[in-house]
């Protein structure tokens, strides 16, 4: 035994085992790990046609059912109306990407692209546009954060362009699931309404239901455009009427186009279908300039400006009490008889309509005879007087036809407010400087003589037709007031109220009187209104007539 082993066998708790010397054992060698080949990289081709295909489906929409849906509706999308309202292939669209970043009530997991607004520009008869539309087949096109800043960026962009403004309207209104932030988006909206107010045009176009919110700011732009049956604007809708109120009403009955277009006020135009409404939206387009800083277009008519206008020597009775339709004395006048009527169904007693005179756009304020005898009212005055302010901020020059014998007395007109509303319409005028010019046609009396831009007043070139008739009021009312006692105390008092109506008409209502006392520049045939018309506009072309400096005036509210 060896002494290892004997030591090991008295002291089993300590006991080792030698083991024989032998080779170093080597360190673990590290495993071959295989390292796979670096991705290949898409080239530029197959990443512009992967670009492609996505784009063909934001293009596409959301789905064909949602298409169907919404032309089930007799309603277009957002895109087929962009189709329209553009010049072929022109329209370029910008954030057709652009997502809702919200979350909670589901709306994580619904992030389509475009946020249901479709914004850009193109042109429209060759002349730059900016336009939004809302997609009904997102959200119900509900504006939210997103949907509202592409708003904001496409009014930056008009604005800093100098160029109208189109908005293509057909959504539900603020976007419930984002709560506050989509009412802020609106507060955006409506900022950039007012501040390009009277500096860009702005047209909104109502497609579909516009409640809430969503309403303010086509009230704020300068023209509204509805579509019969498919459109509606309200502030609350007729669920919340009923529960409040409990009037019974469908949507069309409270906010349908002919609701706004011939009640409210608040449609400028109402049409059939959206195709004819897009169509005239081309077309006042083309009346109106880009900006303030622009003259409206001019178009060469073959139309002749020296062309008599006989046609009027029989069209308006020279009787004052006798009835005519004042839309045919303007579409006699008229390049080629056209024109294009503000607010048709709405006050119809007084008409505004944009038209051309020698290629020329100018807008026409009329009083219309076969309405109310074409007094003037609280819905006239308001009526015309937002036209006229319009006219004048986008430098349309301004004729005024006038044949009017007062304004509407009545307790439910004064109780109205007639006095401040016809007040408007005398700011308006005197607030205007454009090319003003009037022609009494008939019969002017009264304060609507003075209102309807007169010589007082400002306008530039006051003309009358040889049987104008301009006093404090109509002979008979006058005579009864002059000569009221010598009328009742008379033999045979019709015979001499008769006597005195024939003396105050001869004395202060023939045609020379206001002629003679300056308060009218000539006195000229029916004939030649058009070529007077023409010629008088074209010597006023360059007119300047700076306003004092202020912030901004006071108008009647």
């Amino acid at each position: 035994m060896s002494i290892v082993e004997e030591k090991a066998s008295a002291h089993p708790l300590h006991a080792f085992t030698v083991v024989a010397p032998s080779a170093p054992i080597p360190a673990p060698r590290a495993p071959v790990t295989q390292v796979p080949p670096a991705p290949r990289r898409p080239t530029l081709r197959e990443r512009s046609a992967e670009l492609a295909g996505l784009r063909e489906r934001i293009l596409s929409g959301p789905s064909p059912k949602a298409t169907e849906a919404q032309h089930a509706k007799g309603k277009l999308t957002a895109r087929e109306r962009i189709d329209l309202l553009f010049d072929e292939g022109t329209f370029t669209e910008v954030e057709p990407w652009r997502r809702h970043r919200a979350t909670g009530f589901g709306l994580e997991t619904k992030r389509p692209h475009t946020d249901g607004v479709v914004i850009g520009w193109g042109l429209v008869d060759g002349r730059r546009v900016f336009a939004y539309a809302h997609d009904f087949r997102i959200f119900g096109g509900a504006l939210g954060e997103a949907h509202a800043q592409k708003i904001h960026k496409v009014m930056d962009l008009a604005e800093a362009a100098g160029a109208p403004l189109v908005g293509l309207c057909d959504g539900a209104g603020a976007r419930i699931q984002e709560g506050v932030t989509a009412l802020a988006g609106y507060g955006g909206i409506f900022q950039r309404n007012v501040r390009n107010s009277g500096v860009i045009p702005q047209l909104s176009v109502i497609m579909g239901p516009c409640a809430g919110g969503a309403a303010y700011s086509p009230a704020l732009t300068d023209f509204v455009f509805m579509v019969r049956g498919t459109s509606q604007m309200f502030i609350t809708g007729p669920d919340v009427v009923q529960a409040v109120t409990g009037e019974e009403i469908t949507h069309d009955g409270l906010g349908g186009a002919d609701v706004h277009a011939a009640t409210s006020g608040v449609a400028s135009f109402a049409y059939d279908d959206e195709e004819s409404c897009l169509s005239e939206v081309r077309y006042l387009l083309s009346l109106l300039p880009s900006n303030n800083r622009t003259l409206p277009p001019s178009t060469p008519t073959d139309d002749p400006a020296d062309r008599r206008c006989e046609a009027l020597l029989d069209l308006v009775p020279a009787d004052p009490n006798q009835a005519y339709d004042m839309r045919r004395v303007i579409e006699e006048i008229a390049d080629d008889g056209e024109y294009f009527e503000v607010h048709e169904g709405w006050a119809t007693n007084v008409v505004c309509t944009l038209t051309r005179l020698g290629g020329e756009v100018v807008g026409i304020v009329a009083n219309q005879p076969s309405s109310l005898a074409g007094v003037l009212d609280i819905h006239a005055s308001e009526k015309a007087a937002r036209f006229v302010q319009m006219c004048d901020a986008f430098n349309i020059p301004l004729v005024t036809l006038v044949d009017v014998p007062g304004f509407l007395p009545g307790v439910d007109q004064e109780h109205g407010g007639v006095i401040r509303h016809g007040a408007k319409l005398l700011y308006a005028y005197c607030n205007a400087t454009v090319p003003r010019i009037s022609v009494v046609l008939r019969k002017a009396y009264g304060g609507a003589y003075i209102v309807m831009d007169s010589r007082s007043i400002g306008t530039d070139l006051a003309l009358a037709w040889p049987v104008n008739e301009i006093a404090v009021m109509g002979a008979e009312g006058a005579a009864n007031v002059v000569f009221r006692r010598e009328i009742a105390a008379s033999d045979d008092p019709a015979r001499t109220r008769a006597e005195r109506i024939a003396e105050y008409q001869q004395e202060l209502m023939h045609p020379y009187y206001a002629a003679e006392r300056g308060l009218v520049d000539d006195v000229i045939d029916p004939a030649e209104t058009r070529t007077r018309l023409i010629d008088a506009l074209s010597a006023l072309k360059t007119k300047h007539a700076p306003l004092p400096s202020r912030k901004h005036g006071n108008q009647p509210q």
